[in-house]
């Protein structure tokens, strides 16, 4: 069967102003995960969920994420002629990670104006979203869990973490009444709720799938949390009138867009290499 959900939007325009210095000449996005950057692992997960069509969404000076998805003729003679076989075939894998496009966010006006410029590219169609600086490590891909979501419920679908209350209001929170095993139907969504006042510790995880109807939303949300269009006051407008699910996934969300979880990020992602973990690990029992 036809995977119903076809496109991807990729929000990657912001500043990355938690990684200065390392953010002011390059998109944390770009930033290296052993050695990948990691856009690259975001758009695996979507191409490894069937997603066949990805927006990208940039701002300006922000080309080199285009740069990176472009063949490279040169390059590729290069290390054929060098005989890097290996390398050469990472390389290739860029080329086939279907059809990526990419529009620009003129301003910086939060996560919902970003995906409000994907509307033409999304059309009528439910599409996912997979926010640019956070990797997911699942045993099936996220993105792909979301979407067999949606085929079975039609409805919006949010990938759901649980955390400690004591940090919740650092993220989207959601409530909710259980629907099956891993499935919460939304009763109520708050974007970064005041310490004192947390509702639940289910929050928001990077992934989404949502209905095309979302944009109507979209235009009718005023700016909300640090002056922003949020989408989570978009899905609570939606709620009036459709159904929105959460999914509580197992396996582990790693926000590379903080120096302490993108050096997190690289010890934990490089152990489980086989070209590089035994040596790490050792090393790491030496400190």
């Amino acid at each position: 069967m036809q995977n119903k959900v076809r496109k991807a939007v990729i929000p990657a325009a912001g500043f990355g102003t938690r990684l200065l210095p390392a953010t002011k000449a390059q998109p944390k996005e770009m930033l290296v995960i052993v050695d990948k950057p990691v856009i690259q692992y975001v758009v695996e997960e979507a191409v490894q969920s069937g997603i066949t069509d990805i927006l990208i969404i940039i701002s300006e000076g922000k080309e080199v994420l285009r740069d990176h998805f472009r063949p490279d003729l040169e390059l590729e003679q290069l290390l054929q002629g060098k005989g890097k076989s290996a390398e050469l075939a990472e390389i290739m894998k860029l080329n086939h990670f279907g059809n990526i496009t990419f529009a620009y966010q003129q301003e910086q006006k939060g996560l919902g104006d970003a995906i409000l410029c994907a509307e033409a590219f999304v059309g009528n169609e439910p599409f996912a979203v997979l926010l640019g600086d956070t990797i997911i490590e699942s045993p099936l891909p996220l993105t792909a869990q979301l979407a067999l979501d949606y085929e079975a419920t039609g409805s919006s679908v949010v990938a759901l973490q649980q955390v400690p209350l004591s940090i919740a209001h650092r993220y989207g929170v959601f409530v909710g009444e259980k629907s099956s095993d891993k499935l919460y139907r939304a009763t109520s969504l708050v974007e970064k709720p005041p310490k004192d006042n947390i509702p639940s510790n289910l929050v928001f995880s990077g992934r989404y799938v949502l209905t095309p109807e979302i944009f109507r939303y979209l235009k009718d949300t005023p700016p909300g949390v640090n002056n922003e269009v949020q989408l989570t006051d978009a899905m609570r407008l939606l709620m009036a009138d459709q159904s929105l699910y959460g999914h509580v996934f197992e396996g582990m969300r790693h926000d590379v867009g903080n120096k302490l979880d993108f050096i997190k990020t690289n010890l934990l992602l490089g152990l489980k290499r086989t070209d590089v973990g035994d040596e790490l690990r050792e090393w790491l029992k030496t400190i």
